[in-house]
């Protein structure tokens, strides 16, 4: 009995100590803390959903740390009227434009007339090279030559030469565009020599259209064709030219071209070529027989010194087909024939 009532008196007098201990811990203002009371009705809890009033909550005491606060008399909404249920601040709301109402119709602001590289540099020479940005990137006016082929070709009776090159003038859109090639052996007259002119029109982002004419120089009698054609990248960049040739003689004649670029590095490159030529009938007078006349088969490995001045060795075989190799056996020459080439590739 007198341990119960030891334990009793302990218990009572450690109440004390713990309601001080935790008024005098920071942070632990016990002193506006509600206390429950059974006789006071329990309050409802506020309903934040739309469409249920809620009631005004008091003015804020003024702080006393802030003497400001205190003679602050401008009008500020109260928390209910400026956050909505989900907690965003609706004051901004007011601002913003009705439902419908057409936004944007202001005029854009005038370009910058000035350059932050005119303070570095001479302004009149940055105004030539906005120019010639300008020009190069929109209305380019430019021009190119270009000789793909320019070579010696050692072939069984009698070596000879090859040149195909082009040279055009214009824009990204329209271009005057010559095109000239020919083939020949050494010590005797030129075997092939034609000319063509050409207007050159893209017709989507990688071909174009080609109509004009073309001129036989060699071999006799001459001819000139009326031409018609494209030219462009094939998926994959397979470059292709595809082109019919319609005479003054009223042959007609066609040719299909195509190459491909092979990086082994950014300097080698190995370029396989291919061509053939057709004609819708015979044509004795130039050696030329119905059907595929002639093909040639070859691959040329080029080292490009500059972009612009490449040295090549290659191999090309060519094959007469048809009455055209019975042409050539008629004249004394070879329809079926392997040459070794050398060259150089250049433009300008």
């Amino acid at each position: 009995m007198r341990t119960i009532l030891l334990s009793t008196a302990a218990a009572l007098l450690t109440v004390p100590g713990i309601a001080a201990a935790q008024s005098s811990m920071p942070g632990m203002d016990m002193k506006g803390v509600p206390q429950p009371s059974d006789s006071a009705p329990p309050k409802a809890p506020a309903d934040a959903h739309a469409g249920h009033s809620t009631p005004e909550a008091p003015a804020p005491a003024p702080n006393k740390a802030d003497p400001d606060a205190a003679h602050d008399t401008t009008s500020k909404p109260s928390s209910v009227e400026a956050m909505d249920h989900s907690g965003h601040d609706m004051a901004g709301m007011a601002d913003m434009p009705a439902h419908g109402t057409e936004i944007g119709t202001a005029p854009a602001p005038a370009p910058p007339a000035d350059h932050a590289a005119d303070a570095v540099f001479d302004p009149a020479e940055m105004a030539r090279s906005r120019e010639a940005l300008r020009r190069e990137n929109g209305a380019f006016t430019g021009s190119m030559v270009l000789f793909d082929l320019a070579e010696y070709q050692a072939r069984k009776g009698g070596d000879g030469y090859r040149w195909e090159g082009e040279a055009w003038f214009g824009g990204d859109i329209d271009r005057l565009l010559i095109k000239t090639e020919g083939e020949g052996t050494f010590g005797k007259p030129i075997e092939d020599f034609e000319v063509q002119a050409l207007y050159s029109r893209a017709i989507s982002p990688f071909w174009n259209a080609q109509v004009g004419v073309r001129h036989d120089i060699v071999p006799n009698p001459s001819r000139t064709y009326a031409v018609i054609g494209v030219e462009g990248i094939a998926p994959y960049w397979f470059h292709v030219t595809g082109q019919v040739f319609l005479s003054n003689k009223g042959d007609v004649r066609a040719r299909l071209e195509g190459s491909y670029d092979e990086r082994i590095t950014q300097r080698l490159i190995l370029q396989p070529r291919v061509e053939f030529n057709f004609s819708a009938q015979d044509i004795p007078a130039i050696g030329m027989g119905s059907g595929l006349s002639d093909l040639e088969l070859g691959a040329r490995l080029r080292y490009e010194i500059r972009k612009e001045f490449a040295p090549y060795v290659g191999v090309e075989w060519v094959k007469k087909t048809g009455n055209s190799a019975r042409f050539a056996r008629a004249v004394g020459e070879d329809p079926d024939v392997v040459n070794l080439v050398a060259g150089i590739r250049f433009w300008f």
